[in-house]
């Protein structure tokens, strides 16, 4: 039986998951659209609860039937043309949405992290990042660079926000995530032995003169206020991009990119 009305229940439910993190929180799902972004979500473990099939769509786009193959035994509704369209976050996804379980993202995850690593580690620490579309640009960045982990401290937006998820490609899915506070990441780099270096303006070295062989956190903050005292002071070295232009700073998730491959470049350079 197919859903044509945006009335059913079904629909309301993922609108409200879609559209309020609070709502994300309780029922402790998330919606993903799109069969790339579905695909590198159950390829990492994630559990799918309800998938939303538009077959009309599908059939213009894909083979209907090898798409069923490869999802997983989980509830999967078919939904017409007008339903799909009330639902679809953005266009040219493909006529596929799914409702997922989220995962455990708090600071107990990171030894398990570090110690299923055979190189030296390469963490991203952004502190107070709200944008998801900046985050949602780290980690594909992060995924792209082959970054360790991403750690989001004192988190001011979702990490299962519908722009996050679109911007990062599925990144979130592919680089492992944690959310947590300065203190308790701050706490757990210290007693791993990683080096903490922290993008800022003021008493730092150029970034291409710094060590990022070695085992690295690298640490940035918004582009309005920078970084508070407390990563400043838990600081190893402080690292800038020079600015040879009027302006004083970039956007955060180029910096990030360009401080990732910095660490990517010393390495390959280093084997």
């Amino acid at each position: 039986m197919q859903i044509t009305s945006t009335q059913n229940p079904r629909i309301k439910a993922l609108l409200q998951l879609q559209q309020k993190s609070s709502y994300r929180r309780e029922q402790q799902l998330f919606v993903v659209e799109g069969r790339r972004e579905l695909m590198h979500c159950l390829s990492r473990g994630y559990r799918a609860e309800t998938i939303f099939i538009c077959p009309d769509i599908l059939k213009a786009e894909t083979e209907y039937d090898s798409l069923m193959k490869a999802l997983p035994s989980c509830t999967t509704l078919d939904v017409s043309p007008n339903v799909y369209d009330r639902i679809a976050y953005r266009g040219g996804t493909e006529g596929v949405m799914a409702v997922m379980h989220m995962k455990e993202h708090g600071a107990d995850i990171l030894p398990a992290i570090g110690a299923s690593l055979c190189h030296p580690p390469l963490y991203i620490v952004l502190e107070g990042v709200e944008k998801p579309g900046n985050l949602g640009a780290i980690l594909r960045s992060a995924d792209a660079a082959g970054a360790d982990a991403v750690i989001v401290c004192d988190p001011l937006t979702d990490l299962y926000n519908p722009n996050l998820i679109r911007a990062s490609l599925g990144g979130i899915f592919s680089v492992p995530t944690v959310a947590c506070t300065g203190t308790e990441c701050i706490r757990y780099l210290k007693q791993s032995g990683i080096r903490i270096l922290t993008a800022q303006l003021q008493d730092s070295s150029l970034y291409y003169d710094t060590d990022m062989t070695v085992p690295t956190a690298i640490v940035m903050g918004t582009e309005a206020t920078g970084l508070t005292q407390q990563w400043r002071d838990a600081a190893d070295a402080h690292i800038r991009i020079p600015m040879l232009g009027i302006l004083d700073s970039l956007n955060v998730s180029v910096s990030a990119a360009i401080l990732m491959y910095e660490a990517v470049r010393q390495r390959e350079n280093k084997l």
